[in-house]
C-alpha cells in the first residue's frame, strides 16, 4: 500500500530543498575573499587580451 503523506510538510521540505541549493550556489559565488576575487578578474582579463591579440585585422572597404 501507498505511503500517506502530508502535502503540507511536503511542499515546506522542496522548498528547504530549494533555498539551499540556492544558497549553495551563492556561497559558490559570492563567498570568496577579495584576492580571489581580483585573481580571477585578472585572469579573465589576461585570457580576453591573448584572445584579442590572435584576432586578425579586417580590410577596410570603402
Amino acid at each position: 500500500m501507498a505511503e500517506i503523506i502530508n502535502l503540507r510538510q511536503a511542499r515546506k521540505q522542496k522548498a528547504r530543498a530549494e533555498k539551499e541549493a540556492r544558497a549553495e550556489q551563492n556561497r559558490i559565488a559570492f563567498g570568496r575573499t577579495r584576492a580571489e576575487r581580483e585573481l580571477t578578474r585578472a585572469e579573465r582579463e589576461l585570457a580576453e587580451r591573448r584572445i584579442d591579440s590572435h584576432k586578425r585585422d579586417e580590410p577596410e572597404t570603402p
